[in-house]
């Protein structure tokens, strides 16, 4: 058997107890490694609870206010808007407070679902929703503002998967609150209407305005008339609140009381009292239109203005509209042709030439002038109305029987200079600035530019346009002694508080002197003079009891097929004042083209003499200490 080898030491045999020291080391780093693992594991749970603690308590306050400004939207308040009176205060245009409702049936429906989890027994969302129709209905009924608010409707509205929905609108302020009080999830949302008692009457001075939900910020907004040419005064300054809105959308405000918080209050619209008188206005806009219809007119027109402060009593047309349904009226139902509709004025303008040759000295009332039925002006050639031998007319006569070679020989002594300077004078050519939007200035041509031909067309009222306003506003110069007030329609303004400020009147202009005012409102009574032989063109205007003087007009209008002058469409127009001795109204008609044959549709003398009447009985006028003397027109 063979020993051991000789000259190798034996091997040594394995420690037992080594592998288990080992063993023991791998046991005691692993509960090292158990321990640490722990120790941070406490640590992270003990900064997450101080952390926590910090956030609910120390920093909860300031934490929810930076949420809320994350949510919080600022949103105008808007204003109350102002009104608008007559002169003594009637109202014909003011705003009355309703309500929208709406809802965000999203978010209510997420809420609702959250509820269920809590309380089971909270029912299904449709179930609410039913309700809450229900409700909608037996409050507002089943119609609001031509909106269907029936159960039914409201339920489907309600069940919508959108974002928001408007419920309904113009609700009154009242029923809105009963159903916001008890139903939380329905917002309301401030909403004006603004009303028109009086329907059309002056509904083209006062134009309109409703509520513009799809502007910033929503609010009545005037889209014609005065209501939009003073939409700064009328509308104020709106106010600001702090609302919660939809994250992601501002525009939506998550409805309930605790969620909107006033920052400034906003501050009411100014009122507008304007010189208009109501039952005038009214009276004067039935006999426009009445006697436009009679005369086959396309339109007619109307001015009432007191004699000495030009204030605007009536303005009247034809055509007219509901101002709470204007988005159905025409262009030319809205449009105010008082102001904005151009015409020449024919033979109302001879007061211009009348007057200048009195002022001037270059006649006097009982001058005779010999007078042909034609005259030639450069290359042109133009006749009286009617065919007569040579005639011995007073100067008086040359207006009463409207002689347009009369009126050219008296302009033709007067010259072109000082005649264009005249018509600047009474206004012509110049807007009057009334306050009344869309007037016209109407068309003088520059006196440089005048061709031979013109100064035979401008003394007798052709070759000029002017507005109706500005036609009544030269006849006001003459009837307040020879000063030209320029016409107004707003007379005050009115602020919250009631306290009124009275519109400054505008600088009169001195056009004649006092006493040549006078001799020319004296000449022209026999206008509207009735005697055999010595008839003026206007007796139809006559009112018994005052003495009444105006000035009748016939001007031909332009054939756009010829370019020339038509010898069958005419503007029809009138200017006078009552009583002719101590003038208080001036008033000036206009009638575009009437067709309908008879004394309507050749002469608006006899509407004056309405309207006069009216005026005398309304205002109850004195009558005139005397009639007015008959005179001598032709010799």
């Amino acid at each position: 058997m063979p020993g051991p080898s000789r000259g190798r030491p034996a091997r040594r045999p394995l420690s037992v107890r080594g592998a288990a020291l080992a063993k023991r080391r791998r046991r005691g780093n692993s509960r090292v490694r158990l321990v640490v693992g722990r120790l941070l594991l406490v640590a992270a749970l003990l900064a997450a609870g101080v952390k926590l603690v910090q956030v609910q308590g120390f920093q909860a306050e300031a934490l929810s206010e930076q949420a809320k400004k994350q949510r919080a939207t600022l949103i105008d308040i808007p204003a109350a808007r102002g009104s608008i009176t007559d002169r003594n205060g009637n109202q014909l245009a003011f705003s009355v407070e309703a309500r929208a409702l709406y809802a965000v049936p999203q978010l209510t429906r997420e809420k609702w679902e959250a509820h269920r989890e809590t309380d089971p027994d909270i029912g299904s969302y449709e179930d609410w929703a039913r309700k809450v129709a229900r409700f909608i209905q037996d409050t507002l009924g089943t119609e609001v503002g031509g909106r269907k608010t029936d159960e039914q409707t409201m339920f489907d509205m309600l069940t919508r998967d959108t974002t928001y929905i408007e419920l309904a609108d113009n609700v009154d302020p009242g029923k809105a609150a009963a159903i916001t009080a008890k139903y939380a999830d329905i917002g309301s949302e401030y909403r004006a209407v603004r009303v028109y008692p009086n329907g059309e009457l002056a509904s083209n001075i006062i134009g309109a305005a409703n509520w513009r939900k799809d502007q910033k910020p929503p609010a009545t907004h005037g889209v014609l008339g005065l209501e939009n040419s003073q939409d700064n005064l009328l509308a104020g300054r709106n106010g600001r609140r702090e609302v919660d809105t939809m994250q992601g959308n501002s525009n939506v405000v998550i409805p309930g009381p605790d969620r909107s918080r006033e920052l400034a209050a906003a501050t009411p619209g100014r009122s507008i009292e304007l010189t208009l008188d109501v039952d005038t206005q009214y009276a004067v806009q039935r006999m426009v239109t009445e006697y436009t219809a009679k005369s086959g007119a396309k339109t007619g027109s109307a001015v009432v203005l007191d004699t000495r402060s030009s204030e605007i009593l009536a303005l009247a047309n034809d055509k007219t509209f509901d101002p709470a349904d204007f988005g159905k009226a025409t262009e030319e139902q809205t449009r105010n042709h008082a102001v904005s509709s151009l015409f020449e004025p024919g033979s109302v303008n001879k007061v211009v030439t009348a007057a200048t040759a009195i002022e001037d000295g270059v006649y006097q009332p009982t001058s005779v002038l010999s007078v042909d039925d034609r005259i030639k002006v450069a290359d042109r050639v133009i006749r009286d109305s009617v065919e007569h031998p040579r005639q011995d007319m007073t100067f008086t006569g040359v207006f009463a029987k409207s002689s347009n070679v009369g009126t050219l020989m008296t302009a033709q002594k007067i010259g072109e200079d000082r005649f264009a300077e005249m018509l600047r004078k009474f206004g012509l050519g110049q807007r009057t600035e009334s306050g009344l939007p869309g007037e016209e200035a109407g068309s003088v041509p520059p006196r440089n530019q005048w061709s031979g031909s013109t100064f035979g067309n401008l003394p007798i009222g052709q070759g000029l346009s002017m507005t109706l306003l500005q036609m009544t506003g030269m006849y006001q110069a003459i009837a307040n002694d020879g000063l030209r007030v320029p016409p107004r329609v707003i007379r005050a303004e009115v602020d919250q508080n009631g306290v009124r400020k009275e519109t400054p009147r505008p600088e009169g202009t001195r056009v004649v002197s006092p006493q040549t005012a006078k001799t020319v409102r004296d000449m022209f009574r026999a206008v509207v003079q009735k005697e055999p032989g010595q008839t003026g063109t206007g007796p139809s205007a006559a009112l018994p009891g005052y003495q009444v003087s105006g000035k009748t007009g016939t001007a031909q209008q332009v054939d756009k097929n010829c370019g020339c002058y038509s010898l069958t469409t005419h503007w029809i127009t009138f200017a006078g004042m009552f009583p002719a001795d101590n003038p208080r109204y001036v008033v000036g008609i206009m009638l575009d083209a009437p067709s309908g044959g008879g004394q309507y549709s050749q002469s608006a003398a006899p509407l004056f003499h309405d309207i006069a009447s009216y005026l005398a009985q309304r205002y109850q006028v004195p009558m005139s200490a005397e009639q007015s003397p008959v005179v001598p027109l032709t010799l």
